[in-house]
């Protein structure tokens, strides 16, 4: 639909202390400029839309996003790019990182450009908040889905091509290295987001990069160093580290509903990020589809796999992602929301404009049904999906 701006919200919103309440919030400006409890005062002009009992939530953040619909992030091309923000809004995800996948140097500097240029709002669809590298710089003993023969050691000069674009948000890669702490050290120069990813590092190794300035890890329990008694590994750091927030695919495939269960009680309301892992074949039906050149994947009742029967990231959107997580847990919508939003923007740094429906914030917001049906996505005050009927 063509996007259009609203002035007046009115419906039930989530609160930050995790309930509900009937309330209405202003946009001027494309950000929230006034809010309260109960009806909005008389006065205010502008389009209104009334949510009724729909649950009205901050717009969902998805960090770790590699493509749908067929299309994907290193295709390098502004229409893939479109296409992801339009579909990806459909599921109630108003801003997103398009991320990258381990290839060559020519391939990711070729995507990363492109991410650049697309930087900010999409017509009709998601903003693009900048670009998530996963890899290269990664374990090959927890490679999962990325390619093995482009599996290479931290290059100061070539990231540095994609640190001087000015896009890079997030970078995923395997802390246990020398050369991955040392770029650590860089990115929190930059200001860039380092998380561990596809990695073998032990207990130690962790502690060591959150002392440089590690903060996240990637598709937590997948591809990495497993919870034992006596080598706890990276999933024993990403429970028991403070400093970490953890990323989790909530398919109920990469991850075990207990499971989740075991990591919202490590990490509470704060620690934890939900993400899609989403890659091309995401909202297409079962069937044979490219993964990338020379490689394909096979979708089957929302699982997507190498021909080996390796996952390769998944067909999920955010808005499932949160329905799953809630019934893991047996909490609500409403107060597992700051997952979905405001703990990605915390991590990348933009939780002064993004993540909340607090006073000053971009008027971001999804609104839904009690079984997580997107009824109306909003990306700074403009209307860019509304449910039919």
């Amino acid at each position: 639909m063509n996007a259009s701006s609203l002035s007046v919200v009115t419906g039930t919103f989530a609160t930050p202390a995790g309930g509900e309440e009937r309330g209405w919030l202003q946009i001027t400006d494309g950000r929230i400029a006034a809010r309260g409890a109960g009806a909005p005062p008389a006065g205010l002009t502008g389009r209104r839309i009334d949510l009724g009992e729909h649950l009205v939530l901050p717009g969902f953040i998805d960090v770790h996003v590699h493509g749908a619909m067929g299309v994907g992030a290193m295709d390098a091309r502004e229409s893939s790019l479109q296409t992801m923000a339009e579909h990806f809004a459909r599921h109630g995800v108003t801003s997103f990182l398009p991320t990258t996948m381990t290839d060559g140097p020519e391939p990711l500097r070729r995507a990363l450009e492109v991410i650049a240029a697309c930087n900010g709002r999409r017509p009709g669809g998601a903003t693009i908040l900048g670009a998530h590298v996963e890899g290269p710089y990664l374990n090959a003993k927890r490679c999962g889905a990325q390619k093995l023969e482009w599996i290479r050691r931290a290059d100061p000069a070539e990231a540095r091509v994609w640190f001087d674009l000015g896009v890079v948000r997030l970078l995923a890669l395997a802390p246990e290295y020398a050369e991955s702490r040392a770029l650590i050290t860089e990115c929190v120069r930059r200001g860039v987001t380092v998380s561990a990813a596809h990695t073998d590092a032990t207990f130690a190794d962790l502690q060591t990069a959150v002392a440089l300035g590690l903060r996240q890890t990637t598709h937590t329990f997948n591809a990495m160093s497993a919870l034992h008694h006596r080598e706890p590994g990276v999933v024993g750091a990403a429970l028991t580290l403070p400093e970490l927030r953890c990323e989790l695919i909530a398919d109920n495939l990469h991850v075990h509903p207990a499971v989740m269960a075991v990591l919202h009680q490590a990490k509470g309301r704060d620690g934890v990020i939900l993400i899609s892992d989403a890659v091309p074949a995401a909202g297409l039906p079962d069937g044979h589809y490219p993964m990338d050149e020379g490689r394909e994947v096979w979708v089957k009742d929302g699982a997507v796999r190498l021909p080996d029967g390796t996952l390769a990231g998944s067909t999920l959107m955010m808005n499932q992602a949160l329905v799953n997580y809630a019934r893991a847990t047996g909490r609500s919508f409403s107060y597992l929301w700051p997952a979905t939003s405001l703990n990605a923007a915390r991590a990348l740094g933009m939780e002064t404009r993004k993540g909340s429906l607090d006073l000053g914030r971009d008027a971001d917001l999804v609104a839904l049904t009690p079984n997580g049906d997107v009824v109306l996505t909003v990306v700074q005050g403009e209307v860019v999906y509304q449910a039919a009927g």
